[in-house]
């Protein structure tokens, strides 16, 4: 078997050199040897052609692919068996080698014909069997009229016939392997080899017909003859081993060729049968005659030629019929879809464009044809649109355009294009351009955008918008804004105007906010700035926000004040956008825990420190309900005495809550937060310092001191509407006079409206008598002591405390209080005493009370009630 080209020399040069020695022995010597080394040869490659179409089969389990090697292999084995045969010295070796070559011929085009890829269809082979039986019988004629024929006597029968059926197959050998549609490396090897095969054995067999007289009259040339022949059969077999294997490899690309049926066997028909009738012509012209065996040679090539056209007239009216349909289906997915098809030629130039674009866009022949398709483009996209298609051009795949294309109407639609190269195919040449209308799709992607990235009650961007839009800048600044009271405004008036207060703000937050700011909303009354300013500039813009939210919202019947605090975080302070959100949010607690007292407006920025005050507040969030029922609070009492005499008049209740782990928590930190969690947890902790305070005054006015108490109330406690109420129970609980209880509201804390000064009202004509707590720190004026229920006036440090850099005494204006008061009917008590000076002064101004560290410190009750033990005083 061969394996590679240098074995295949290799063999047939030792051939080569063994027949040339054997033939220069002499003729019979040299026929023994054509005939054993040919017939083994072919036998070699006969086994190995069986043996791989054997292989073939049980590989795919299928019949189909291995019969062409088959086949093949039956003709090389009979090749061999008969060459074998004319070496016996008892046959006559002519007769047999005819016998060889009309055998092996049919069964070397037989497999070359099933073959796979070298005649795919029974129409496929009988057209090439037509081919080449028309070129061979009229190659043959020729030879015939212009030599052949011409010697006397005509050749015999048998080698007329074993002529004619060579120079037949070779044809047709010749035509498969060129005319092969797959595998056609292998089809052109065993086409080669089954030729060179054909050739041999039949140049053999030829000499060998008729051998007696032939050797008699020229043994050289004979001998001469033999060898070329002999190579050519073993030659021959080995190349169609290797054409073989090599069909069982990947098939090639398919060949330029019409499975169904081709014209391609024209050219090569028309070639011989014009040599034919141009010999005729020469030979008639010549004086010549035609015997029968041309005659008969001349209708045998005329027949294949009829046949052929009879062929080639049904593949014409079946490939008409084809195209016809084709057009037909092309012309109904043309007419019906809803793409535009567009050709452009390699300058971008439309040459062709389907109906479809006069029904889809209005485009007319003269709007686009001979035009460059940018310039049917938005101006924005024809740049962007014009390089996506020369990467086309350069070789690119799967390239899709959006481009605005301006329509018959003048109007820009948005479409997608897909762009395939068609230039390699002649019926197009160019680039096949497929525009589709996506101007519904892009409408409805805005909208989805639209409810996916914007805020759907203040259009501003959503949350995550905003942290998109942030991971995009690299510096800047995040603002947390918030609306104050806005729970309010929704619950006393409902979810339409708390709907209008919010569009109104985001209004308002676009106008005062920069053109490359991004405000978006955060959720309920919570919105944010995206800026790119630094920390300074990011704080007067969230002051400016900041007022800008606190104006009154006018809306139709109703006027809303509200304020906002806001905080302000750095976007490189912060490892995300995320994480700058929540700087900015605690920075925004804090400023909101800070403007408690001036009713918000304030802005902070934010700070690692922020962090551990909002944990605490968030603990103190945390433990605050069920507070009072797991005892952590207490009262601690501190005396209010007569600075004359210190005999111990009164005392305050002073709230406390020790928790186990947070330690001691002054009411001025937890009760704020108290309010603002809600769920009654306020109102808990009043009622419970209400009647411990009651409760202590009743033991001590059991005990014989007639003294009163005092408890601090929140302006939210003072507005509530069941307040009242519970005075009124705990005073009855717990059998004491009313007189006996002081309710303290702070100045500062004190609403200035007319509902406190009824609830004040209230608690008088209950008996309780009420106190204004921590007087001069607030906006309080003495003229409008007149107007508030108040009986006792406690004015703060902040009044007789001698400072450094004031000219003058404290004492002239306490004296005016103190003054004013007792005009009034108000007790006036100094707080906060803890000097001497403090009590000079407050004595100077004749003020008759205090209460301070100076006289005694807050203390629980039995600790206190050692200080009182030494007085015993008339109740004031």
């Amino acid at each position: 078997m061969v394996s590679n080209p240098r074995t295949f020399w290799l063999v047939l040069l030792c051939a080569g050199a063994a027949l040339g020695a054997a033939a220069a022995a002499g003729p019979v010597l040299g026929l023994a040897a054509v005939a054993a080394v040919s017939g083994a040869a072919a036998l070699v490659q006969a086994g190995a052609l069986i043996r791989l179409a054997l292989r073939i089969h049980h590989g795919r389990r299928d019949f189909g692919p291995c019969r062409g090697a088959g086949f093949l292999g039956l003709g090389a084995l009979i090749t061999g068996l008969g060459a074998a045969v004319t070496g016996l010295p008892a046959l006559d070796p002519g007769p047999v080698a005819a016998a060889t070559t009309l055998l092996a011929a049919p069964l070397y085009l037989l497999g070359l014909l099933l073959l796979p890829g070298t005649a795919p269809t029974l129409g496929a082979r009988l057209r090439r069997l037509l081919d080449g039986t028309g070129i061979g019988v009229s190659l043959f004629y020729c030879a015939w009229v212009l030599t052949l024929g011409r010697s006397a006597p005509g050749p015999a029968p048998l080698r007329l016939a074993v002529a004619l059926a060579g120079c037949v197959a070779v044809a047709v050998a010749v035509i498969t392997g060129l005319r092969a549609v797959r595998h056609r490396p292998a089809a052109l090897g065993c086409a080669g080899g089954a030729a060179l095969s054909i050739v041999g054995v039949d140049v053999y067999a030829l000499l060998l017909l008729g051998h007696e007289s032939a050797w008699t009259a020229a043994p050289a040339a004979v001998t001469a003859g033999l060898v070329p022949a002999g190579l050519a059969m073993v030659a021959g077999p080995f190349l169609i081993t290797a054409g073989a294997r090599r069909a069982d490899d990947e098939p090639t690309r398919p060949h330029a060729v019409d499975e169904g049926g081709s014209f391609a066997g024209y050219p090569l028909l028309i070639g011989p049968a014009l040599l034919a009738v141009a010999v005729s012509a020469f030979h008639l012209l010549t004086g010549g005659r035609f015997d029968g065996t041309s005659v008969a040679l001349g209708v045998g090539a005329f027949a294949a030629l009829a046949v052929r056209e009879m062929l080639a007239a049904r593949d014409i009216r079946r490939y008409a019929g084809t195209l016809a349909g084709r057009e037909a289906r092309f012309r109904t997915l043309v007419a019906g879809s809803t793409d535009v098809a567009i050709v452009l030629d390699a300058d971008l130039v439309v040459r062709w464009q389907s109906p479809a674009a006069a029904r889809q866009f209005g485009l007319s022949d003269q709007d686009a044809l001979a035009r460059p398709f940018t310039d049917l483009l938005h101006p924005a996209d024809a740049a962007p649109a014009a390089a996506a298609l020369r990467t086309v051009l350069e070789g690119r795949q799967h390239v899709l355009v959006h481009a605005r294309l301006r329509d018959g109407f003048g109007h820009w639609r948005e479409t997608e294009s897909t762009v395939s190269d068609q230039r390699s195919a002649p019926e197009v040449a160019g680039l096949v351009v497929h525009v589709r209308d996506v101007g519904e799709r892009a409408q409805l992607q805005r909208s989805l955008d639209e409810v996916t990235w914007t805020d759907d009650q203040t259009g501003l961007a959503n949350r995550r918008r905003l942290v998109a839009a942030a991971s995009a800048r690299p510096s800047g600044s995040l603002l947390v804004l918030e609306l104050n009271r806005y729970a309010s405004i929704a619950g006393l008036h409902g979810p339409a105007v708390a709907t209008a207060v919010l569009i109104e703000a985001a209004r308002r937050l676009r106008t005062a906010a920069g053109r490359d700011d991004v405000p978006a909303r955060l959720g309920d009354a919570a919105f944010a700035v995206l800026t790119d300013a630094r920390l300074v500039p990011a704080f007067a813009l969230a002051t400016r926000l900041a007022t800008a939210l606190a104006e009154p919202f006018l809306l139709p019947g109703l006027t809303v004040h509200l304020s906002a605090d806001a905080g302000v975080a750095d976007l490189e302070g912060a490892g995300t956008p995320e994480e700058a959100l929540r700087h900015a949010d605690v920075a925004r607690r804090r400023a909101r825990q800070l403007s408690r007292t001036r009713d918000g407006g304030r802005v902070e920025c934010y700070d690692k420190s922020f962090e551990a005050v909002l944990l605490r507040r968030t603990e103190i969030e945390q433990q605050l309900p069920g507070v009072v029922g797991r005892g952590e609070l207490d009262l601690v009492f501190q005396p209010v005495a007569d600075l004359a005499t210190r005999s111990p008049v009164g005392a305050e209740a002073l709230l406390r809550w020790r928790h186990p782990r947070l330690g001691a928590i002054p009411p001025a930190e937890f009760l704020p937060i108290a309010e603002e969690i809600g769920g009654g947890i306020a109102d808990e902790i009043g009622t419970w310092v209400l009647h411990r305070a009651c409760r202590q005054l009743s033991r001590w006015h059991r005990d014989g001191r007639p003294m009163w108490v005092s408890v601090n109330v929140t302006a939210a406690q003072l507005a509530g509407d069941g307040w009242l109420a519970a005075v009124a129970t705990a005073v009855d609980t717990h059998c004491v006079p009313a007189e006996s209880l002081v309710v303290e509201v702070a100045e500062a804390a004190l609403p200035d409206d007319a509902h406190a000064v009824e609830q004040l009202a209230g608690l008088r004509a209950l008996g309780v008598r009420t106190a204004l707590d921590h007087f001069g720190t607030g906006p309080t004026a003495l003229a409008h002591l007149r107007r508030l229920p108040i009986d006792v006036l406690k004015i703060d440090q902040a009044l007789f405390s001698e400072h450094p850099g004031r000219d003058g005494t404290a004492t002239p204006i306490v004296d005016v209080v103190v003054g004013l008061a007792r005009r009034l009917g108000i007790d006036v008590i100094a707080c906060g005493l803890e000097t001497q000076s403090h009590v000079d002064v407050v004595r100077a101004a004749a003020c008759p009370l205090g209460q301070g560290f100076i006289i005694c410190p807050p203390d629980h009750a039995e600790h206190v009630e050692a200080y009182l033990e030494r007085y015993r005083t008339p109740m004031l």
